[in-house]
């Protein structure tokens, strides 16, 4: 189908034609060529309204693929981190829980050796030792790190570090079962912090 203003010459061609001379002729050719030339500045319009139409929706998909991209990037960097944060409080976490060990050992060879209770404010002192390293526990806990298994469980290199090998304990402990744990380990939802130290059975 032709263009309307191909249109408009044709019928400006044929109407000049019938009426040469006339100046209703004049006028009538005049009329088409204006019709003509709003025709042409249309079609000029429509065409450079369809390529700004492009380019804004090529510039909407570009500023949804870097608003993706920023958001995506800024998780990552707060995950990130979170993640050192808690690395670093883990070993002030493992403190605690040594010094609790020790402070029970030490209880308990007194008791063994007959000296009877290590005292009121001992005790006080490692009940509140306790408390603080229950609460961490639980703040640890509400970030999503939890513990690595790994005693009795198969030696799985992305949650483990060996640190030696033992020979098996028994048919429950055979080769590539984790014996022993040096060192916990832990994890944030899929990341792991920090991986178990442990000993494997050979």
């Amino acid at each position: 189908m032709p263009n309307p203003p191909d249109d408009a010459r044709q019928a400006r061609d044929e109407v000049a034609q019938q009426m040469q001379g006339d100046t209703a002729a004049d006028v009538a050719v005049a009329a088409v060529d204006e019709i003509a030339a709003h025709a042409e500045e249309a079609e000029r319009l429509r065409a450079e309204v369809k390529d700004l139409q492009d380019q804004l929706l090529r510039r909407a998909a570009e500023f949804q693929n870097y608003r993706r991209r920023t958001e995506g990037e800024l998780g990552q960097a707060a995950s990130r981190g979170r993640e050192e944060v808690v690395g670093m409080l883990l070993d002030v976490y493992d403190d605690l829980r040594r010094s609790i060990d020790a402070a029970s050992r030490a209880a308990a060879q007194e008791v063994g050796a007959g000296e009877g209770s290590s005292g009121p404010a001992f005790d006080a002192l490692r009940q509140g030792v306790e408390l603080v390293y229950r609460k961490f526990g639980d703040a640890l806990m509400r970030l999503g790190v939890e513990a690595i298994e790994a005693v009795g469980h198969p030696f799985d290199e992305h949650l483990h570090e060996a640190i030696m090998q033992q020979p098996s304990t028994g048919p429950d402990a055979p080769a590539g079962t984790v014996l022993a744990e040096i060192q916990p380990g832990y994890r944030m939802g899929d990341r792991v912090l920090r991986h178990a130290r442990v000993i494997v059975a050979s």
